[in-house]
């Protein structure tokens, strides 16, 4: 009885573990502010690696384009501010299913 516990203890134990890694082997970070006029957007994966060529696609509150681009070598990407200023949602598509969303707040542009 003691044994069948203990294998299945270890089996949920490797499975938590296992589902886990692999939630975070999908997660990319991102971070975007703006400063004099620019919106300036980071972003990497956990490895510290910057995330190249990225999909970038921007929509203010009226879930509007306000830009579509790509990331540099450094995983950046830099637009402007729009001239009407609302919450903006950006999202980045990475590579194999990598992809993050960030709310850049009105107030904080």
């Amino acid at each position: 009885m003691v044994q069948k516990v203990l294998v299945a203890c270890t089996c949920i134990t490797a499975l938590t573990v296992g589902l886990s890694l692999l939630a975070w082997a999908h997660k990319v970070n991102l971070f975007a502010y703006a400063e004099g006029g620019t919106v300036y957007v980071e972003s990497y994966f956990p490895d510290g690696s910057p995330v190249v060529q990225g999909n970038l696609r921007v929509t203010d509150a009226k879930g509007t384009p306000v830009f579509e681009g790509k990331t540099d070598a450094q995983g950046k990407a830099q637009f402007a501010v729009p001239a009407e200023k609302s919450d903006l949602t950006i999202e980045l598509n990475a590579s194999m299913g990598h992809r993050v969303v960030f709310i850049l707040k009105k107030n904080d542009m």
